[in-house]
């Protein structure tokens, strides 16, 4: 069983940048993947970035490659989404979400875990 808690949303404008944070209990959050999803009003919940248990391999959605950094410190059960040059674009609800799968890391369904969720407003 994993629990995540998000927190480090914010209003921002745009060009700024954010860090969010996803906190995890569990011992074995390590060998979990780590995913990012955000969903804006009337919109469906899309994949962000992902990160696989070991920190080697990530994944970015395209609209946020060059911008926006996943990580994680597997010593203290945290995963980090750094956000940089932010659009008014980015606002959206963003999730934390943790898998134990390693190949098919991009849709919501493979994910067993998610947080409630931290708000992030972008500005023009």
């Amino acid at each position: 069983q994993v629990q995540l808690v998000e927190s480090g949303g914010g209003l921002v404008q745009a060009g700024g940048s954010l860090r969010l944070s996803c906190a995890a209990s569990g011992r074995t959050f390590s060998t979990y993947t780590m995913g990012w999803f955000r969903q804006a009003p009337g919109k469906e919940r899309e994949f962000v970035a992902a990160i696989i248990w070991s920190g080697g391999r990530t994944y970015y959605a395209e609209s946020v490659k060059g911008r926006f950094t996943i990580s994680r410190d597997n010593a203290k059960n945290i995963g980090y989404l750094q956000m940089n040059s932010l659009k008014p674009e980015d606002t959206a609800a963003y999730y934390c979400a943790a898998t134990k799968n390693r190949l098919v890391v991009t849709t919501t369904q493979t994910y067993d875990y998610w947080g409630q969720g931290t708000q992030v407003t972008v500005s023009s």
